[in-house]
């Protein structure tokens, strides 16, 4: 009787799921806006977009804020073996486990090699591509070469050990949440591109000047001018810092929500 009656309660209990997963699947992965995948830059982390999330979220928006392998909260799975492909892969396994279509993918300094590579193996789940003053790789290079350092150069701002850049900025007692040492695997590993759907994709370049720096000394200058180059929409934000995630979030927020319109 027992088992009679278990088993008849676990069959009901499939057909529930069964239809709840049905009526899931006809209700759209954002119905009421854009959906955004905002991917951080060397040494920073997901928790760097809280704020952008918060006031996209406010506009009916949906948002993922990724943290790539050992950084962040992941900084526990930190790994002088972790590459490009391997944060490439981060971005590419979240579109695809979390199903998501029509993506705004925003790539941030750093993430711009990230994006690159994601929107190379997955073009169909990106509507629309963003680099927020960031790196524009070309095939086979890596970011080292890309500003035109030696391709096994691992130079740069801070101290390089034990096959990590350490970030200058971060005081040693410093709490969560904070930039991390970034494997310099990550600077060194050369992207390889083949989808040429990826070139037909939708793209913006926001270029940011720092304060008191003309165009053309501002580091980001040479992606920019590639931006230009491209054919793409470009907007230049003069007296802008490198990072407006946290100096204009409400600015930024704007521009990402006008498609990158100035």
């Amino acid at each position: 009787m027992f088992r009679t009656l278990y088993l008849s309660v676990f069959v009901l209990g499939l057909g529930l799921i069964s239809s709840r997963a049905s009526d899931l699947a006809q209700v759209p992965a954002n119905s009421s806006g854009e959906t955004y995948v905002l991917v951080h830059g060397a040494w920073g982390g997901g928790w760097a977009w809280k704020d952008v999330q918060r006031l996209l979220e406010a506009k009916g928006h949906t948002v993922y804020r990724p943290t790539l392998t050992g950084h962040g909260e992941r900084s526990h799975l930190a790994s002088s073996e972790i590459d490009l492909s391997l944060h490439v892969q981060d971005v590419v396994n979240l579109l695809e486990w979390e199903r998501l279509e029509d993506v705004v993918l925003v790539g941030h300094s750093y993430g711009g090699m990230v994006v690159t590579g994601a929107a190379d193996r997955v073009p169909g789940r990106i509507k629309r591509l963003v680099y927020l003053d960031a790196l524009v790789p070309e095939d086979g290079e890596s970011l080292n070469s890309a500003f035109g350092r030696d391709s096994e150069d691992s130079s740069g701002p801070g101290q390089i050990e034990d096959g990590f850049s350490i970030p200058p900025w971060v005081p040693a007692d410093a709490e969560a949440p904070h930039d991390v040492p970034h494997s310099i695997r990550c600077f060194s590993e050369p992207l390889s591109l083949e989808n040429e759907a990826r070139l037909q994709l939708a793209t913006t370049y926001v270029y940011l000047v720092d304060p008191g720096l003309s165009l053309e000394q501002d580091t980001f200058y040479p992606f920019y001018r590639r931006a230009v180059s491209y054919g793409w929409p470009v907007v230049v934000k003069e007296g802008w810092d490198h990072n407006p995630q946290w100096s204009h979030p409400r600015e930024l927020v704007e521009l990402l929500v006008m498609g990158g319109s100035d």
